[in-house]
């Protein structure tokens, strides 16, 4: 069992014109792309995430596939599902990008994970949605171009490389040099936000500083809903576990909060599920937790109350405040997760806040310190999403499966689109 061995990733030292970190293990990637868009004409080695990794004279180059040239032209022709106006079903549709920024990548899209995020920025409920967009924030793809300011060590054309909910941030501010960039001082910017594109696509551009390799031991649809999902319950256990051995609990077991219980157990953790479907306590023990007991068991007469050191409220319904602080410890802490529509507010009852010294936090995704070194930890661990497969092409169909409530636990899209002539030097939007 692995117990807080994994080092915090550390910023590098910035100068005006570049900013980043360190990011990747040396071992490069299985998976070689089919049809990469750029041929490199050298491959730098990533420096090793953390020691252990293997060796630089025991790397395999990575094929490149030379169709994709730098001087092909200023607009190439993307393919997407696209969202036309709120609340539209998503629809092929193609857009032009223009030529490769000095500190961006492109990606093939192999895998997107399907998030209620997405579908909520299709019906624009945050009002920050701009049409047309494509959606997509868990995406993971191979890199098949670099712009000639991504660092050496950073990653490179034939990687395989995952992206998250955050797209970019203003990297100055004392939480971004952190690498807390979730919590930035001037805001994040979501990769889907105010029209822009996610991983819904054939390929995908972003800001080479907020893509991450992924790890050898970790398949690339595992991967995806990590990158969203799975950050969003590590950073707080990663946060708030500051000793092997404290009772933790996960209210919620779904698509946030299986993974958390795999989370916590893994990292030292006395971990207790709760829910209210009594059905789940044979996948909830399989997935890490010592004990599972119902919110009404929990919350009863000869419940657990004063139980918990940290609890996880994963939920996305409304939960009373008052029956969340009274399972913890005094000095205990509940986050919340779950994010309930409506704009709820909490009421706290403040002599138990006081008397107990307790805390209620929140939390949102992770930053860039915390991604990396999550994607290790999954690998090294076996933290692995619960998944239904389904492929692109059928994305109504599993937005709808996914808002009706019937997806157990996490969807993966699988990249499926035709194979086309020409394709990249049309130009044209349709």
């Amino acid at each position: 069992m692995l117990t807080y061995s994994l080092p915090r990733a550390v910023p590098r030292s910035r100068t005006s014109s570049s900013a980043g970190y360190s990011r990747g293990a040396r071992s490069g990637s299985s998976l070689t792309p089919a049809r990469c868009r750029r041929a490199a004409a050298a491959v730098a080695t990533p420096r090793a995430f953390r020691e252990g990794s293997t060796p630089e004279s025991q790397q395999t180059p990575m094929p490149l596939d030379a169709q994709f040239q730098a001087g092909q032209g200023s607009r190439l022709s993307r393919r997407g599902m696209a969202v036309a106006e709120k609340k539209a079903k998503l629809a092929p549709w193609r857009h032009d990008v223009g030529p490769l920024g000095p500190r961006e990548i492109d990606i093939r899209v192999t895998h997107n994970g399907l998030c209620h995020t997405d579908i909520h920025m299709r019906d624009d409920d945050w009002g920050v949605s701009k049409f047309p967009f494509i959606p997509g924030h868990e995406v993971v793809g191979v890199v098949v171009a670099v712009g000639e300011g991504v660092p050496k060590d950073g990653l490179r054309p034939g990687d395989r490389a995952g992206v998250g909910w955050i797209s970019g941030s203003c990297r100055t501010c004392a939480a971004c040099l952190r690498g807390e960039e979730n919590v930035c001082e001037s805001g994040y910017t979501g990769l889907i936000v105010n029209g822009n594109h996610g991983g819904f696509q054939d390929v995908c551009r972003v800001d080479s500083d907020f893509a991450y390799k992924i790890p050898p031991g970790l398949d690339s649809a595992a991967a995806a809903p990590l990158l969203c999902a799975g950050i969003t319950v590590y950073s707080p256990l990663r946060r708030h576990m500051t000793r092997p051995g404290m009772r933790v609990g996960v209210l919620g077991v779904g698509g946030l909060g299986h993974l958390a219980l795999q989370f916590a157990a893994r990292m030292g953790a006395d971990v207790t599920a709760l829910d209210v479907a009594p059905d789940k306590e044979r996948e909830a023990r399989s997935l890490g937790a010592h004990r599972f007991a119902t919110w009404n068991t929990a919350t009863g007469d000869k419940g657990m109350q004063g139980h918990f050191d940290l609890l996880l409220n994963c939920a996305s319904a409304k939960i009373d405040a008052g029956q969340l602080m009274s399972l913890l410890k005094n000095n205990g802490t509940v986050v919340q997760v779950g994010i309930p529509g409506g704009q709820p507010l909490l009421q706290v009852p403040l002599q138990d806040l006081v008397f107990g010294q307790k805390k209620v936090a929140g939390t949102i995704v992770g930053g860039r310190a915390d991604m990396q070194e999550m994607l290790e930890f999954s690998a090294i661990n076996g933290v692995k999403p619960m998944l239904e497969i389904m492929p692109l092409s059928k994305v109504n169909e599993a937005m709808d499966h996914v808002a009706s409530g019937k997806a157990r636990y996490r969807v993966v899209l699988t990249s499926d689109w035709p194979e086309t002539r020409g394709e990249g030097q049309e130009g044209q939007q349709q």
